[in-house]
């Protein structure tokens, strides 16, 4: 096996991983649509704030697998977070191995001492990262909600029922200008640590654009509803979903800020959020989301909403 480095950011990269990945993927998640370029095109893009390694083992001119990594350039000393895939022809032949060997000798060159990587929970994902001496440190559940059905009927009693003292802001694509300020500081309050991006640690009106402007490279278009208490103009609370041209979309933050918590804003946002972008995209049938299954609070928010426990995803932490 070769090992290659390759941009993320380049269509040659793409077009040479998609057919490996549609196997992989319809093997892994035997229910979603086909992987599509723009999936893989979010998957693999440089984010704001980071660095991204992308190291791809090759079997002649055909590539086996890939390890991809992101690094947060605002904690030069912190991990480098991604997932290693070995596509099915390729399983038992040493490519996994290659690529942990080598992503683990890119993050030394960095001065980076750990790498974190994300796997659907399996035994042999399990066996693998033994073997390799890697801690499991985590867990992730996908859920997955089907927007015809019974979960519409869910969704459309929760939009029904909006919270006194506050009104509801929809915008796709940009932020409007009179709001970004606003939600940048709300973004900042964000804590969740996302595989592979930068947690931006004050956030300005230049990295909204930054993050809006990745999503549009990737073929992927933002929904976003926002709360704002009464005639105010600063955001309590905001909901984002990310469309791209597949009947499936992934669905992004859904944060509400200390002070305005326990009142329903999560709920009634994330509803009028998902039955908006349904409503205006005609092909849209799943939305996809991952959560940490410690996040009790938004696991809780998601099962209220109809959104189904399709497959659980598991960290590891190997040392470099």
């Amino acid at each position: 096996m070769e090992i290659r480095s390759l941009d993320g950011d380049e269509p040659a990269t793409l077009a040479a991983l998609l057919p490996g990945f549609r196997e992989t993927m319809s093997l892994e998640l035997p229910g979603d649509p086909p992987v599509t370029e723009a999936l893989l095109a979010r998957l693999f893009q440089r984010r704001h704030g980071t660095e991204r390694i992308v190291l791809a083992a090759y079997d002649g001119d055909t590539p086996a697998g890939v390890l991809k990594l992101g690094l947060d350039l605002g904690d030069p000393s912190g991990p480098g977070h991604g997932s290693l895939w070995v596509f099915p022809a390729f399983r038992r032949r040493g490519a996994g191995r290659a690529l942990a060997a080598a992503g683990r000798a890119a993050l030394r060159e960095r001065g980076r001492d750990l790498l974190l990587a994300d796997a659907p929970r399996a035994e042999a994902g399990a066996r693998f990262a033994a073997e390799l001496g890697a801690d499991l440190i985590g867990e992730s559940v996908r859920h997955r909600l089907r927007l015809a059905g019974p979960a519409r009927a869910v969704l459309e009693v929760a939009a029904d029922r909006p919270v006194p003292g506050y009104r509801l802001v929809r915008w796709r694509g940009p932020c409007p200008d009179d709001l970004v300020d606003s939600y940048a500081r709300a973004w900042s309050r964000l804590e969740e640590r996302v595989n592979g991006q930068a947690r931006i640690r004050r956030p300005s009106a230049d990295d909204v654009r930054a993050r809006e402007a990745e999503a549009e490279r990737a073929g992927h278009l933002p929904h976003v509803v926002a709360a704002l208490p009464g005639h105010g103009a600063e955001i309590a609370g905001y909901a984002t979903l990310f469309v791209r041209d597949s009947p499936m979309a992934d669905g992004g933050e859904t944060l509400v800020l200390p002070g305005h918590r326990r009142r329903g804003l999560a709920t009634w946002l994330k509803s009028e959020l998902l039955l908006g972008a349904a409503r205006e995209n005609g092909r849209l049938a799943l939305v996809q989301v991952f959560n940490d299954t410690a996040d009790t609070a938004v696991v809780a928010l998601n099962r209220k909403l109809g959104f189904e426990a399709d497959s659980y995803w598991s960290t590891y932490a190997l040392k470099v």
